[in-house]
C-alpha cells in the first residue's frame, strides 16, 4: 500500500463516508414542524399533483443529481461490485457539491442485467433533476445510456464517456494553438476503444479536428471490421478516413496527436519520435501509456496526463459539475452534442492565449471557477 492509499484509507475510516444529508431549515418549533412536514406539506404535494412542473420549484430535485453505478468498471479495478464502488460514488458526489454547488446522491445498483438496471433508474428518476452514470463497463454502458435517454425526461450523462471527451477536446483545442497546428488538418490517434475512447473519437470528429483513427488491442479499427461492439461499430463509420490497417505503431507514424485511454506502458519513445511534432495525451491511470519525461525526450511538444503530479492534468472534474449545473438551471431534458462542444470551448477559453504554453493548456482541476463558466455555456445551448 503506497502512502496516498494509506492516508485515504485512514480518512475514510475517520469520516465513515464523505457526504451527508443536511436540512435546509432547522426544525425547532411546532410551527416549523407544521410547515416542514404535516399538516402543511400536503399543499406542496397537491400543487405538484396538479402541475408536474412544480416539482422543480417545490422540491430539491432541481439541484439534485443521482450518481449511479452497477460496479462493473470501478476506476482501474474492474468489476468489483456495487458496494465496493460506493467510495467512488460518494467521492463524485462530494466533487459535485464542492465544485458546482450541485447536490448529488450515490446509488449503487446490484445487477448485471441491462433491462433491470434501466428499469430501476427509470423508476427512481422522478426524485432527481439529472442522472450521472458512472463506472459501467462497455459495451453495456452504450445501451444503458441510450435507453435511459429514451425513457427519462431529465438529462442522462455517462461521465466516463462524455465528460472525458469534453475535457480532452478542451485540452486539444489549446494544444493545437500552442503547436501551431490547424483545426481540421490534424491526424489524432486514440488508443482504447471502450466507453471513453469511443466518446472522445465521436466528439473530436464532430468538432472537425481532422482525421481521427481509433485503435484497440487488435490494432487500428476500420469500417467493415468483424467483431466490433455497438460503440466501436458506430464510430468506425466516422473515423479512419483513409481506411488504414495495422498496429498502434503504424497508426502513430506521422500522426499529429495521441490520446490514450487504455493501459500503461503501451507507447514507446520510438512511436512518439515517429509522429509529427506530437501532442501526447497518455491518460491511463495510475501508469500512463508513456511517462511524460519519456514522451518529451522523444520529441513531444505538448504532454497531458490524467495525473495531478504532472502539468496539464486532463480531469473530468473540470466538466461534470458545470455540465449539470447548467443543464439543471435551464431545466434541460437532455445533454446534447452542441452542449458538449460549448463546454469544451468554454474550458479551453479559460486559458488566455497570451498565457498558453506547453505546460499550460488546461485549467487546474482545483479551479472552482470553471463550473460557472461551463454552466453558462451549457445553459445557452439548451433547446427551447
Amino acid at each position: 500500500m503506497d502512502e496516498t492509499s494509506r492516508r485515504s484509507l485512514e480518512l475514510h475510516e475517520q469520516l465513515h463516508g464523505k457526504i451527508e444529508v443536511v436540512s435546509r431549515k432547522h426544525v425547532e418549533t411546532r410551527d416549523d414542524l407544521s410547515l416542514m412536514y404535516t399538516p402543511g406539506v400536503a399543499e406542496p404535494c397537491r400543487q405538484i399533483q396538479a402541475d408536474y412542473q412544480k416539482s422543480w420549484e417545490l422540491t430539491r430535485r432541481g439541484n439534485l443529481v443521482a450518481v449511479i453505478t452497477d460496479g462493473t468498471a470501478i476506476l482501474g479495478l474492474g468489476d468489483i461490485g456495487p458496494a465496493a464502488g460506493m467510495p467512488v460514488m460518494e467521492g463524485k458526489c462530494a466533487l459535485f457539491k464542492e465544485f458546482g454547488d450541485v447536490d448529488a446522491f450515490p446509488i449503487c445498483v446490484d445487477t448485471h442485467d441491462t433491462d433491470e438496471f434501466v428499469r430501476t433508474v427509470q423508476l427512481i428518476s422522478k426524485s432527481f433533476g439529472g442522472i450521472n452514470l458512472e463506472d459501467i463497463a462497455a459495451p453495456r454502458c452504450f445501451e444503458i445510456e441510450r435507453r435511459l435517454k429514451e425513457v427519462c425526461d431529465i438529462p442522462v450523462f455517462h461521465d466516463d464517456q462524455h465528460g472525458t471527451a469534453i475535457v480532452v477536446a478542451a485540452a486539444m483545442i489549446n494544444a493545437l494553438k500552442v503547436t501551431g497546428k490547424q483545426m481540421g488538418s490534424v491526424k489524432i490517434v486514440i488508443n482504447g476503444a471502450g466507453a471513453a475512447g469511443c466518446a472522445i473519437g465521436t466528439l473530436l470528429s464532430h468538432m472537425g479536428f481532422g482525421n481521427v483513427v481509433m485503435c484497440d488491442v487488435n490494432g487500428i479499427i476500420c469500417e467493415g471490421d468483424e467483431g466490433l461492439n455497438a460503440g466501436q461499430e458506430a464510430i468506425s463509420h466516422i473515423t479512419n478516413a483513409n481506411h488504414e490497417h495495422g498496429t498502434l505503431a503504424d497508426a502513430l507514424r506521422g500522426a499529429d496527436a495521441f490520446v490514450g485511454v487504455s493501459r500503461g506502458n503501451l507507447v514507446s519513445r520510438e512511436m512518439v519520435a515517429s509522429m509529427n511534432r506530437p501532442i501526447v495525451f497518455p491518460m491511463a491511470n495510475p501508469v500512463p501509456e508513456i511517462m511524460p519525461d519519456e514522451a518529451l525526450a522523444a520529441g513531444a511538444e505538448v504532454v497531458g496526463t490524467g495525473r495531478s503530479d504532472f502539468p496539464n492534468q486532463i480531469n473530468n472534474v473540470l466538466v461534470f459539475p458545470g455540465i449539470f449545473k447548467g443543464a439543471l438551471k435551464a431545466r434541460a431534458k437532455e445533454i446534447t452534442e452542441e452542449m458538449e462542444v460549448a463546454a469544451a470551448k468554454a474550458i479551453a477559453s479559460l486559458i488566455p492565449e497570451d498565457e498558453l504554453d506547453p505546460k499550460n493548456i488546461i485549467p487546474s482541476a482545483l479551479d472552482k471557477g470553471v463550473a460557472d463558466v461551463v454552466a453558462k455555456a451549457v445553459a445557452e445551448h439548451v433547446a427551447d
